[in-house]
């Protein structure tokens, strides 16, 4: 398994315990950040850029 693969699927986890804790606690942002967080491809997020001197 390759290290994207990975974080995508850890963010996927991520997002579904969110949800959970939101349906739980009954926070209906809480919930919502965590169905968003698992469908988000990680190809969306912004790439770090590290400056060379």
């Amino acid at each position: 398994m390759n290290a994207q693969k990975t974080t995508d699927t850890s963010d996927k986890i991520k997002g579904s315990i969110k949800e959970a804790i939101g349906k739980l606690v009954g926070d209906p942002k809480v919930e919502a950040e965590g169905k968003s967080q698992q469908k988000l491809p990680k190809s969306d997020a912004k790439p770090k850029t590290t400056s060379k001197p």
